[in-house]
């Protein structure tokens, strides 16, 4: 089988990482590709930059759609993740969610270990998009920007073990995740120092899309999640245009 790691950001820095984490997690007889956006921003910190993002994100599936098995969004915010599992007929996951869904099958109430203050409401809106508000036990965010926490990975063992104890000992947490690009291929190194499941999206996003693959639930023909019907498309790529007037009727 064949998964797109598509990543939001134009960082290729960020996807070459996150490309390796994916395919560690990787089965034998899966291949990981990978595609970083081709504008936006370099790390995606804001409501407007993740806009842009989405517009980025689908332009990228929709150039690969075709040739891979499932998608895999690497980007913490899930970006563009509902719109891009409309669009195309294979397995579409965000790594957060999947990161959240493996949490919820670990243990009772999961705590989320992010980055950034000023992007803590995105994620609890993320989680409040995805129906998990009861099973969040607590976020805990460090208080450096993406910039940082990707660029000073190994400065944030102590941090992430800080908020990881406070998690568990005062919210009562029983699994957590770390989120986003910075805590790619962390969790695994510091499994043995937490005494609850660590998690990471890229990790669970891989063996979640290949499980979804093998599944093979059909694509639904009805309701929001079928392909686009057609419509009258203008100045966009041609991949996208072609992706939107595919099915028109």
């Amino acid at each position: 089988m064949r998964i797109l790691l598509v990543n939001g950001n134009t960082s290729d820095e960020v996807t070459e990482t996150l490309a390796g984490v994916a395919r560690d997690a990787a089965g034998p007889d899966t291949e990981i590709t990978w595609a970083t956006g081709a504008f936006g921003v370099r790390l995606i910190g804001h409501r407007a930059e993740a806009s842009l993002a989405e517009h980025a994100v689908l332009e990228r599936i929709a150039e690969h759609a075709d040739t891979v098995d499932g998608v895999l969004i690497g980007v913490s915010g899930d970006t563009a993740l509902r719109a891009a599992r409309a669009m195309v007929d294979v397995p579409v996951v965000g790594m957060t969610e999947a990161a959240m869904l493996m949490a919820c099958m670990l243990g009772g109430r999961f705590g989320l270990i992010t980055f950034s203050t000023p992007s803590t409401p995105l994620y609890r809106e993320l989680v409040e998009s995805h129906g998990l508000m009861a099973r969040l036990a607590g976020m805990r965010t460090i208080d450096v920007t993406f910039a940082q926490a990707f660029g000073e990975r190994d400065s944030m063992t102590a941090p992430i073990l800080e908020a990881a104890d406070a998690l568990i000992g005062e919210d009562g947490a029983e699994t957590l995740i770390v989120v986003g690009a910075a805590g790619a291929g962390l969790a695994a190194n510091l499994q043995p120092r937490v005494p609850v499941p660590l998690l990471d999206g890229i990790t669970c996003g891989v063996l979640l899309v290949e499980a979804l693959i093998r599944l093979g639930a059909p694509k639904p023909t009805r309701g929001s999640y079928a392909l686009p019907p057609g419509n009258l498309v203008k100045g966009l790529s041609a991949v996208l245009t072609d992706r939107l007037k595919a099915h028109d009727s």
